[in-house]
C-alpha cells in the first residue's frame, strides 16, 4: 500500500476530520437528490403520458433512497476491506468508507440531467456516471492488491458493484 490516501486526488499519511465527512455529507445529499429528482421524473412521465390522471408523491421514495445510497456506502466496504484483509492486504476501513463515499458524487450533478425524458440519453448519463464511478473505486483498490491476480477479481467485483447500483438508480428512480 502506498502512503498516498486511496482517493486518490488528496495526498496524505491520515484523512483530515473533514474528508472523513465525505461519505456522510456526499450520502445524505445524493438521497435528497434521488429522492427529490425521482419524484420529480415520475411527475414528468405522469403529465407527458397521461395529463389528466392525478399525479402523487411518493415518500418511499426517501426510504428507499437513505437505505440503497447508506447501505450500499457502508456495507460494500466492509466486505471489501475483509476480503482484502483475508488476501492478506493491509486494508484500511476507513480509507475504504472514505473512498466509496466520494465515488457516489457523481451521482449527484448527473441526476439533472436525467429529467430529460430521452430514454436512450438518460441511460448514456448513467452508464457514463457508473463508469466514471466504478473507474474511481477500481484505480483506488489497486495500491491495495500486491499479485495481478487478486487485483482483476477484486476490481471487476468493485467496478460490477459500482454499475449495478448506478443501473438500480436509473431504473428505479428515474423510469
Amino acid at each position: 500500500m502506498s502512503d498516498s490516501s486511496c482517493v486518490g486526488f488528496i495526498p496524505s499519511l491520515s484523512l483530515s476530520l473533514s474528508i472523513r465527512y465525505g461519505l456522510v455529507w456526499i450520502c445524505t445529499t445524493l438521497v435528497f437528490v434521488l429522492s427529490s429528482l425521482g419524484n420529480c421524473a415520475t411527475y414528468l412521465v405522469k403529465k407527458r403520458t397521461d395529463s389528466e390522471a392525478p399525479w402523487v408523491f411518493d415518500v418511499n421514495y426517501i426510504n428507499l433512497a437513505a437505505s440503497l445510497i447508506y447501505g450500499y456506502a457502508i456495507i460494500v466496504p466492509v466486505a471489501f476491506y475483509f476480503s482484502l484483509r483475508y488476501m492478506g492486504s493491509r486494508a484500511d476501513l476507513l480509507r475504504f468508507w472514505c473512498l466509496w463515499g466520494y465515488s457516489l458524487f457523481i451521482f449527484v450533478p448527473t441526476t439533472l440531467p436525467l429529467l430529460i425524458p430521452v430514454e436512450f440519453l438518460r441511460w448514456v448519463i448513467i452508464l457514463l456516471a457508473g463508469g466514471a464511478s466504478s473507474c474511481f473505486v477500481a484505480l483506488n483498490l489497486r495500491s491495495y492488491l500486491e499479485a495481478s491476480n487478486d487485483l482483476t477479481a477484486v476490481v471487476a467485483a468493485a467496478f460490477g458493484l459500482q454499475m449495478v447500483l448506478s443501473i438500480f438508480v436509473k431504473v428505479w428512480f428515474f423510469p
